[in-house]
């Protein structure tokens, strides 16, 4: 038995709502959708086991889908969490991934806007799929974000 799914969001918790919009909007043509997000009261306690939790943020559209398309899902928590160091090889979420026309430019769009390298920009063939050139770099918040460009 299987269930019927459909991909509809990623989410990213930071300090600064506007900041990391601003750069995926700027960086990848993300588009803001949909109304802003003010979630907090008993449901929404209940729903993250967090007392007076407040959550404020948007929806942005991923770039390349209509508006029914999934979404990176920007929230800022009243009362952060900040025990965050990720990594590459860390368990849990690890990266988001776009594929772009100019590795190379891509990255300095990320550095222009806040952001950073992680690694070396690599190439390499991916047996029975063709040449991948990729590098792993942040968004200013530190999350992990891969460029790959494909070949065949």
């Amino acid at each position: 038995m299987s269930i019927n799914a459909r991909f509809v969001h990623i989410n990213i918790v930071t300090e600064n709502v506007d900041r990391l919009v601003v750069f995926y909007q700027k960086v990848f043509g993300c588009k803001k959708i949909g109304s802003d997000r003010d979630l907090k009261g008993k449901w929404f306690d209940e729903a993250t086991s967090i007392p007076n939790a407040h959550v404020q943020g948007c929806h942005l559209l991923m770039p390349g889908y209509d508006e029914n398309g999934p979404t990176i899902e920007v929230f800022s928590y009243k009362t952060p969490y900040t025990g965050n160091n990720k990594l590459i090889n860390a368990s849990g979420f690890s990266h988001i991934a776009f594929i772009v026309d100019n590795v190379d430019l891509a990255l300095d769009e990320i550095i222009a806007f806040g952001g950073s390298r992680l690694g070396e920009t690599v190439s390499t063939e991916i047996n029975g799929i063709g040449n991948i050139k990729f590098v792993y770099a942040k968004d200013p918040d530190g999350n992990i974000i891969e460029l790959q460009s494909w070949k065949k």
